[in-house]
């Protein structure tokens, strides 16, 4: 592996996290179904972004 692809897996792998504490915080803050799915939509496609750099 490249140093390079490390780093955006390192990068992405950041993002993703940060993400899936916009969920939890959206979640514990009542947020409402239209945007727990607009933020879970992003999420999934952020992870499978992330898969293709394998």
């Amino acid at each position: 592996m490249t140093p390079e692809r490390a780093e955006k897996i390192r990068d992405g792998l950041f993002e993703l996290r940060c993400a899936a504490e916009d969920v939890s915080t959206a979640a514990s803050e009542g947020a409402s179904g239209e945007e727990l799915q607009s933020l879970c939509d992003e999420l999934v496609r952020m992870a499978r972004e992330l898969e293709e750099l394998k």
